[in-house]
């Protein structure tokens, strides 16, 4: 059985009415909706894009621009005048290198003309700053090297030299008319390369052998015989401006048969090598032709009687030749004094005598004069030039000059 439902005498209010009797009706537009409508335009209108485009645009973070602007100008005055300073600096630096540039071509064309030169000299200006010294009419230093001065018979490879305290005569930089050296230092060298090249027709090369001497070896061509050269050179100062070359162990070998060593004493002119001799030991035919001329046997102070014996027997004639005073005996022997008397026996001994003739015309001083090394520095006009010091080196030789006094132009 239901319960009966009962009904409340007095129904309870609605929430959403009373919510409804609290509103004062349409609310009013805020400043900010008024400013965005006349600012932006109507909601949804083409311009309000456009408008906000225009009132917001993005930071600017890059790196430069206006704010490195700021900065500089914002930096101090004595900041500024020293940055300007620096720039100013380097220009004037720039502009006196280019000075001295311009002056060492314009020099090194001089030099090239009034010394004949094959080549234009290298020129170095030296101290800072050149325009300065130009406004003076002095120069600190100046280093001159010329390479491949002719000097008598050779070329030296190189002349360099350093002047102080260069005085000019000048109007400017384009009008330097000459110049006064006070003092100046430098060096000469002599290249072993350029003597090989010099003084090697005949192939003979040129090396150094301690602190004074050169030594020689190659061939020698002589009556169409290639012969073995072998010297030394003592390397010396001569004089002031001099270098002397004393020739000394000149010897000549004629294969492994005989050495020649020009001179007039005992021990030069053409002798046997001990090689040589001791062939005549083993050829029987080339000791019966050296015994078998009389002023040969005298010379050689072998008795008559045993050559005799000698030249009737071969055992004896192999017992003689054989033994170790004979061979010194016929290496004292000097074949040039036979060679024209008895070419006949020379020839037998494996002697050509037309090499013969040619090697009695090559004396000492002629042979000397083909090795020489000796040269003199050219006298100056004016001031004064000398060798202070001669050393051989490994590639050549090397000279310290020095000089002072010298004047260059008017």
């Amino acid at each position: 059985m239901r319960t009966p439902h009962h009904t409340d005498a007095h129904p309870r209010p609605n929430p959403y009415e009373e919510l409804g009797a609290l509103d004062d009706g349409p609310l009013e537009e805020t400043p900010l909706e008024e400013f965005r409508k006349e600012s932006w335009g109507p909601e949804g209108s083409e311009g309000s894009e456009e408008a906000a485009e225009d009132a917001w645009a993005p930071p600017v973070h890059r790196r430069g621009g206006r704010r490195r602007k700021n900065r500089f100008a914002g930096l101090p005055l004595a900041v500024k005048a020293v940055v300007g300073l620096a720039v100013l600096a380097a220009f004037t630096a720039l502009g006196d290198r280019w000075a001295v540039l311009y002056a060492e071509h314009r020099a090194a064309d001089t030099l090239k003309d009034r010394l004949d030169l094959a080549a234009a000299p290298e020129v170095e200006i030296g101290g800072f700053p050149f325009l300065t010294q130009l406004a003076d009419k002095r120069l600190d230093s100046v280093k001159v090297t010329v390479p491949d001065v002719a000097a008598d018979r050779i070329s030296l490879a190189k002349v360099s030299a350093t002047a102080h305290d260069i005085r000019l005569d000048a109007d400017g930089l384009t009008s330097v008319r000459g110049a006064h050296v006070p003092r100046f230092e430098g060096d000469v060298i002599l290249s072993f390369a350029d003597l090989n090249r010099e003084l090697g027709a005949s192939q003979v090369t040129f090396t150094g052998e301690g602190r004074d001497r050169v030594r020689a070896r190659g061939t020698l061509p002589v009556a169409g015989h290639n012969l073995r050269l072998r010297a030394e050179a003592r390397i010396q100062r001569q004089g002031e401006r001099g270098i002397a070359t004393e020739i000394g162990g000149m010897r000549l070998d004629i294969g492994d048969l005989a050495t020649y060593r020009p001179g007039t004493r005992a021990s030069e002119g053409l002798h046997l090598t001990p090689r040589g001799s001791a062939d005549l030991a083993r050829e029987t035919r080339k000791a019966r032709a050296l015994l078998s001329v009389p002023a040969i046997v005298q010379r050689m102070g072998v008795p008559e009687a045993t050559v005799r014996q000698a030249l009737a027997d071969d055992g004896e004639l192999a017992e003689l030749t054989g033994s170790p005073r004979f061979a010194r005996q016929a290496e004292r022997l000097n074949l040039i004094d036979l060679a024209l008397d008895n070419p006949e026996v020379l020839r037998r001994l494996g002697l050509d005598p037309g090499l013969l003739d040619s090697l009695s015309g090559l004396t000492r001083p002629v042979l000397a004069d083909r090795l020489s090394l000796a040269f003199e520095l050219p006298k100056p006009e004016q001031g004064n030039v000398r060798l202070d010091d001669v050393r051989v080196e490994e590639d050549g030789i090397r000279v310290r000059v020095s000089g002072s006094g010298l004047s260059v132009g008017s």
